[in-house]
C-alpha cells in the first residue's frame, strides 16, 4: 500500500504538458504552399517578367496602348480555345480536335449564310450546334464508351478535318461576301477607344467568358465536380457524382466555346478558309493552357493562368518580332515554358503528396 502512495507521488509530479510538434516550414516551402493554393500565381510573375524584361530591352514604345491592345487582339482566339481546352483538361482528359471544331463551325456559319442565304442568327445558331454535336461525340465516346481521352479526340480531329474539306470543297468565303450578305458574322471585329487603347468585341468576348468560367469553376457545384472528377474519377463517383454526365457535359461545353471561338475567328481574319483547319490552333490553345498551371494530370489549375499563359504566348511573339529576331526564337522559347510549366507543375504537387 505504501508503495503504491509512494507511485502516486511520482505521478502528480511528472510534466503534465501535452506534446506539441511545431512545423518550422522554410521560406521554400512556404512558397510552395502559396503557389500550390493560388495557382494562377506563376503564370501571372512570369507575365509580369515577360513583359518588363521586354519593356527593358525594346524601351517605351512596347509599352505604347497599341502594342498592349493589340497582343490583346492577337491572342483572342487562343484564349477563348484555352477556355475551352481547360475545361477538358480539369478532368484529366484532353480534346485535340478543338482547333478543327472551331474551323468547320466557321465554316458552316459562312455556308449557311452566304451560300444558303440563311439569316445570319440561324447560321451562327447552326455552327455552334454543330460545335456542340463534335463536342457530344467526343464526350459519349470517353464517358460510356471509356475510350482514352487522346485517342477518341486524335480520331474525331481526323474525320472532323475530313469532313471540313469534303463539305466545303476547300473554297474559301470571301471578306466581302461576309461583310455584304452577313455582316452579324464581323460582329466580333467591332473596335472601340478607351482612352487611347483600342479594344475590340472579340477581346472582350475572351475576358468576360474566361471570368464568366471562373465563377462557375470556383463558385458552383458543377465546377467543384469538374475539379474532384480530375483529381480522382473514382473517389468522385462513391462520393455521388455523376461522372458521366458531367464528362459528357464538360466535351459539349468545349466543343460550343470552340465554335463560338469560330464566330469570333470570323470578325478577326474577315474571310472563311477551310484550310484554317491545319493551322496548329489546338497546339497554342494546349500550350497556353498547359502554361498557365493547368495540371495535366488534371484537378488542379485557375482557368485564370490560362488568360495569363495566352498573354506570355503574345508577349513573347510580340517582343521576338519587334526585336527583329529569328521566328524560330519564339519556338524555342515556348518549348522552354511548356517544360518549364510541367516542371513547377510537378514541385508544387509534392505538398498534397
Amino acid at each position: 500500500m505504501a508503495q503504491a502512495q509512494e507511485f502516486e507521488k511520482v505521478l502528480s509530479g511528472s510534466d503534465t504538458s501535452v506534446a506539441a510538434f511545431d512545423e518550422h516550414k522554410s521560406a521554400v516551402r512556404r512558397v510552395q504552399h502559396f503557389l500550390h493554393s493560388t495557382p494562377a500565381a506563376v503564370p501571372l510573375i512570369v507575365l509580369v517578367l515577360s513583359i518588363i524584361i521586354f519593356g527593358i530591352t525594346i524601351g517605351g514604345r512596347f509599352f505604347s496602348s497599341y502594342t498592349l491592345t493589340l497582343i490583346l487582339q492577337q491572342i483572342a482566339i487562343v484564349g477563348i480555345l484555352g477556355a475551352a481546352q481547360t475545361l477538358v483538361i480539369l478532368t484529366a482528359g484532353i480534346d485535340l480536335s478543338i482547333g478543327v471544331i472551331m474551323v468547320i463551325s466557321a465554316v458552316i456559319m459562312g455556308n449557311c449564310a452566304v451560300s444558303y442565304g440563311l439569316p445570319s442568327v440561324v447560321a451562327v445558331a447552326l455552327g455552334l450546334a454543330a460545335g456542340a454535336a463534335c463536342g457530344l461525340l467526343n464526350g459519349l465516346l470517353v464517358a460510356y464508351m471509356k475510350l482514352p481521352p487522346f485517342i477518341v479526340t486524335l480520331g474525331t480531329w481526323n474525320i472532323v478535318m475530313a469532313t471540313n474539306f469534303i463539305y466545303s470543297a476547300n473554297e474559301t468565303i470571301r471578306d466581302t461576301d461576309v461583310d455584304t450578305q452577313a455582316p452579324l458574322l464581323h460582329l466580333f471585329a467591332l473596335s472601340f477607344k478607351v482612352g487611347t487603347a483600342v479594344l475590340t468585341l472579340g477581346v472582350i468576348a475572351m475576358v468576360a467568358l474566361v471570368l464568366l468560367l471562373w465563377y462557375v469553376l470556383n463558385h458552383t457545384a458543377w465546377g467543384r465536380h469538374v475539379y474532384a472528377v480530375g483529381d480522382d474519377q473514382e473517389a468522385a463517383k462513391l462520393s455521388g457524382i455523376q461522372t458521366k454526365k458531367l464528362l459528357v457535359t464538360v466535351y459539349t461545353l468545349a466543343g460550343l466555346i470552340a465554335a463560338f471561338a469560330a464566330w469570333v475567328s470570323i470578325g478577326r481574319n474577315g474571310s472563311i478558309s477551310p484550310s484554317a483547319a491545319v493551322t496548329d490552333y489546338n497546339l497554342q490553345a494546349i500550350t497556353a493552357t498547359v502554361i498557365g498551371g493547368i495540371s495535366l494530370f488534371g484537378g488542379r489549375g485557375s482557368i485564370l493562368g490560362t488568360l495569363f499563359g495566352a498573354m506570355i504566348v503574345g508577349v513573347v511573339s510580340m517582343g521576338l518580332n519587334m526585336l527583329g529576331a529569328d521566328p524560330q526564337w519564339k519556338v524555342l522559347l515556348t518549348g522552354v515554358l511548356i517544360i518549364g510549366a510541367v516542371a513547377v507543375d510537378q514541385w508544387i504537387r509534392k505538398v498534397s503528396a
